[in-house]
């Protein structure tokens, strides 16, 4: 069982295609400006990533993983090979959900093992940090929060961003930005 075979089974999976209009699925969804990636996003009224973890994968980069997505995303689920069960439970946090994915003749079958829980610890910058250089200033401008900051760095725009918005405000932005952004978005994506 290869990580496109599950990709394929997880993106037919009921649970992905909540009963919201707008939700778009973005493979391969960047995180801190790239450090890492995750396998499958689900963007509606919150971010939820799923990582794939097939039998032909290692776990040696799950660590550095759980770091960079328990930064940015509200939702965590790990899709994996039964065989990696175990050693994945000791290392992502408790709030992420655990799916077995397993072969039978009918194909894959997708077992959850622990349900997903919204992630206590978003970071506001490393958030900020999915959207857009002209996106996040245009949600400054919106907010008559721009003096002085339009010809900073990108850098520069996440922070204030950050640290004017609350939580919830800066997390509708950076959802609505990603929805919006059109099909020739270089990440492969697919409005539900």
């Amino acid at each position: 069982m290869r990580d496109i075979d599950i990709r394929r089974r997880l993106r037919m999976d009921e649970r992905l295609h909540p009963s919201e209009p707008d939700t778009r699925i973005v493979e391969e969804l960047g995180l801190c400006q790239g450090v890492s990636r995750v396998d499958l996003a689900v963007v509606n009224g919150t971010i939820h990533g799923y990582e794939i973890k097939s039998d032909r994968d290692t776990l040696a980069r799950l660590p550095g993983q759980s770091e960079i997505y328990s930064r940015v995303l509200d939702y965590v689920t790990i899709v994996t090979a039964p065989a990696h069960a175990d050693n994945v439970r000791k290392v992502v946090p408790e709030w992420w959900g655990i799916w077995a994915a397993a072969e039978n003749e009918g194909g894959i079958r997708l077992e959850a093992l622990r349900n997903s829980v919204q992630n206590p610890g978003v970071n506001p910058f490393a958030l900020a940090q999915l959207l857009w250089r002209d996106e996040a200033l245009q949600a400054l401008i919106d907010r008559g929060l721009a003096a002085g900051i339009r010809s900073k760095s990108r850098r520069e725009i996440w922070e204030r961003l950050a640290s004017e918005l609350t939580l919830d405000e800066l997390g509708n932005t950076v959802r609505e930005c990603i929805k919006s952004r059109g099909a020739d978005w270089r990440v492969v994506s697919q409005q539900v």
